[in-house]
């Protein structure tokens, strides 16, 4: 049996409060051992059986602790990062990886040399609705996919107070803030895109941050399960990627058009939502069950029974694969215990980054660019 992986979060805001702590205690392997919050108690209320540090001083130069989590304001992440490698620790960062790709470079190497695992937390694959798209693209139920719109959409029209996510910072804003999500899952479902246009945008009428973006990516596809190659070649699919503080009314989550048919659906995985309530998820590997979507909130799956005029369609309801943050836990584990490869490298946080610098490149010069992620 291998020894825990004692695990310190560093921050205990939104982040650490809700993604990160839960998540850690969850899985077998990892122990929460300490959580670095400067001001305040709630993490000692929480869990009052973990050390509560003043210091990320005291998480770096504690020989005891293996995996640091960190997760604080997005300016902090990249030095915090560098430090806790360079002190012999594996380390996670909250989204997003870092403010420019050369930072992000910077790191994976930083992470090579010192021979230690680094992972995103894009934890947005491990959403019930993503997993379901990824497996009617795998799956071929849609034919081949011409097209997917993915909404992020929020409804904020007053400027929080108080907040740094409110404030100007190079890695500030709904960009850096769901932009990281959105992208990340376009580059799992589909790989490299070979171009980009981008819209980035302050739309509220008090704001210091971008608070709108449309991008849209262009794909060129390979083969699909279930169809030559032949019918596939230079074949393209466009995907476009929307958020928007001022949206009373949400956009669907995802719509997916193909040859075959639509995948349509509306509202977020649970998991946000019952963890703000106060739900703390299972043990990873125990019988009880960690929410499964609501079936009033499965998506709809449009399919052309009949393709020739007159079309037929038939519409039916797609159960939701069941969401679990857990997941991305489990394969840090795994990865440290040198078990797997992680399920999110350090380089899909690189070519994360990359997209958003060309998506402001190409908001900046009202044109589409080329998506090139050398460097």
């Amino acid at each position: 049996m291998s020894l825990p992986i004692r695990t310190a979060v560093v921050g205990y805001g939104f982040a650490g409060r809700i993604f990160h702590s839960p998540f850690i205690s969850a899985v077998p392997g990892l122990e929460l051992s300490a959580i670095v919050q400067r001001h305040g108690d709630n993490a000692a209320t929480d869990y009052p059986n973990v050390r509560i540090l003043r210091s990320v001083d005291e998480a770096f130069s504690d020989p005891a602790i293996d995996l640091v989590v960190v997760a604080t304001p997005n300016e902090s992440h990249v030095e915090l990062a560098k430090g806790a490698l360079r002190a012999g620790k594996h380390v996670v960062i909250d989204k997003p990886f870092a403010a420019t790709s050369a930072e992000a470079r910077e790191l994976i190497t930083l992470a090579t040399q010192q021979a230690k695992v680094l992972a995103p937390f894009h934890n947005r694959r491990f959403d019930g609705d993503f997993l379901t798209v990824r497996n009617v693209v795998a799956e071929g139920t849609l034919g081949r996919i011409t097209q997917v719109i993915s909404h992020y959409d929020r409804y904020r029209p007053i400027r929080r107070p108080n907040t740094w996510k409110e404030a100007s910072g190079p890695a500030n804003g709904l960009l850096f803030d769901l932009g990281p999500h959105l992208l990340d899952q376009s580059l799992a479902l589909f790989g490299a895109p070979k171009s980009i246009t981008a819209s980035i945008r302050s739309d509220r009428d008090v704001t210091a941050i971008d608070d709108a973006f449309d991008i849209v990516l262009e794909f060129v596809l390979p083969a699909v399960t279930g169809q030559a190659v032949s019918e596939q070649a230079g074949r393209g699919l466009r995907y476009e990627c929307h958020a928007s503080m001022l949206a009373a009314e949400p956009a669907a989550r995802f719509r997916v058009h193909g040859t075959l048919g639509s995948y349509l659906k509306f509202g977020l995985d649970p998991q946000e939502a019952a963890l703000l309530a106060g739900v703390r998820p299972p043990k990873l590997g125990s019988p009880e069950p960690w929410l499964p979507e609501a079936v009033s909130a499965w998506g709809t799956l449009t399919l052309a029974s009949q393709l020739a005029e007159p079309v037929q369609l038939e519409r039916s309801k797609l159960a939701s694969e069941v969401g679990d943050y857990r997941l991305f836990y489990a394969s840090v584990r795994d990865a440290i215990y040198g078990d797997a490869p992680l399920a999110i490298s350090a380089e899909d946080g690189y070519r994360t980054i990359r997209l958003l610098e060309l998506a402001l490149q190409s908001s900046n010069e009202k044109r589409t660019l080329t998506v090139d992620f050398s460097g």
